[in-house]
């Protein structure tokens, strides 16, 4: 039997040091939640907030990347109790949770990710087992305090003035960033090139994280850009969002085909460096 901590292979990732990659999941369907983790990625972050994907077709998805040894991670749609309860007792390795704002906001995201004594998440769905080699559940009970993953969406200003505090709390295992949210909230919206108010902002987010011994992870949607922040000490980083994918290849390999020069489809976020 293996255990929690050997099947996340997130959870191994950050144990190991080192970047994390994965895929970005907004369309439903099991075939396609497998067809991503088939690609090697370390994990999928199934969408639920600006997806595609209903409570039922995240519970499928979560299983189906389970099973083919990749970490299911679901991104909530809010920093509510319940979907809190409904992601982690689907399987998952770990919750995204967007648009926290203050400090006792991420406080209340930890107590509703914790059995007790730690928090107060509730204890009797016999359905995670089954993403973690079905271990037995008393076995779930006593190891998914200090497995599951809890990650911090930095993308208000606010969050981002008392970021330190926010890494400092026991329980947020990382601070994930989403370039686009961050620049709107701060008055710096994406829309090309990075503004260097942008660029110091996920710089401090950064620093706040590890400063805490925390991880960090930030949202691209390009190999290099990735790469990019890979080369600059980030811990999580997605490389590609599905829905711009298929249309991006659909495009290039339609442009081959008619003799026309291929559509460079999407380059990503714009980084540090102005770069795509």
């Amino acid at each position: 039997m293996n255990t929690l901590q050997e099947a996340s292979k997130i959870y191994q990732a950050f144990q190991k040091g080192g970047p994390s990659f994965g895929g970005w999941q907004m369309l439903p369907g099991t075939n396609h939640a497998r067809a991503i983790a088939r690609s090697g990625v370390d994990w999928v972050c199934v969408d639920c907030e600006h997806g595609n994907i209903d409570d039922s077709a995240m519970h499928e998805a979560v299983v189906a990347i389970a099973k083919e040894g990749v970490s299911p991670i679901v991104r909530i749609a809010a920093n509510e109790t319940w979907l809190v309860k409904r992601a982690l007792d689907s399987g998952a390795h770990g919750i995204v949770v967007p648009l926290i704002y203050t400090v006792d906001d991420a406080k209340r995201l930890v107590a509703s990710t914790k059995f007790p004594p730690e928090g107060h998440r509730g204890f009797g769905s016999p359905l995670p087992v089954q993403c973690f080699n079905d271990e037995p559940l008393t076995y779930y009970l006593q190891n998914a305090n200090s497995t599951l993953l809890t990650i911090v969406q930095i993308e208000t200003a606010s969050a981002l003035e008392h970021v330190r505090e926010v890494a400092a709390l026991p329980g947020v295992d990382c601070l994930l960033i989403g370039p686009f949210d961050l620049g709107n909230n701060i008055g710096k919206p994406l829309l090309g090139e990075m503004r260097q108010e942008l660029k110091d902002a996920i710089e401090k987010i950064k620093k706040a994280a590890h400063a805490e011994g925390k991880k960090v992870g930030i949202y691209t949607n390009s190999g290099a850009e990735a790469k990019a922040y890979a080369d600059r000490g980030f811990d999580m980083i997605s490389i590609l969002t599905d829905q711009i994918a298929l249309t991006a290849s659909f495009s290039q390999s339609l442009a081959a085909a008619s003799g026309q020069t291929a559509s460079a489809g999407s380059k990503g976020v714009t980084g540090y460096d102005g770069k795509q």
